[in-house]
């Protein structure tokens, strides 16, 4: 069974950086594409970033405005989500996904889609 757990969510000053982890098992990680969504108190789940398996292509929400950067070590069986000049808005549970697929990252841009999730990492970004 896949299991996904994230760390790395905090407290931040506006225009601050923060490093997101997702520690994957339970699969042969580099046959799944990866995912990160944020969920806001009162707002939907939205998804942030994906990343492929072995090719790495990646693909952001329109939101991102190219401040956060998804990546994947396939030795470590981690992602990560780099997030730079974090804004007060950005401030949401932050969750890891995975779903097995070898289509471009562009198609994984939807919660449904996705059928591990972990837990979630709080991430307040104060202004």
């Amino acid at each position: 069974q896949v299991q996904l757990v994230e760390s790395g969510g905090g407290l931040v000053q506006a225009g601050g950086s923060l490093r997101l982890s997702c520690a994957f098992s339970g699969g042969t990680f580099s046959s799944y594409v990866m995912g990160w969504f944020r969920q806001a108190p009162g707002k939907e789940r939205e998804f942030v970033a994906a990343i492929t398996g072995i090719a790495r292509s990646t693909y952001y929400a329109n939101f991102v405005e190219g401040r956060f950067t998804i990546s994947r070590d396939n030795a470590k069986n981690t992602v990560y989500l780099q997030m730079n000049r974090l804004k007060p808005e950005d401030t949401a549970v932050y969750y890891c996904a995975a779903v097995t697929g070898f289509r471009s990252a562009s198609y994984y841009d939807t919660s449904a889609q996705y059928r591990y999730w972990g837990q979630g990492t709080q991430v307040t970004v104060s202004s």
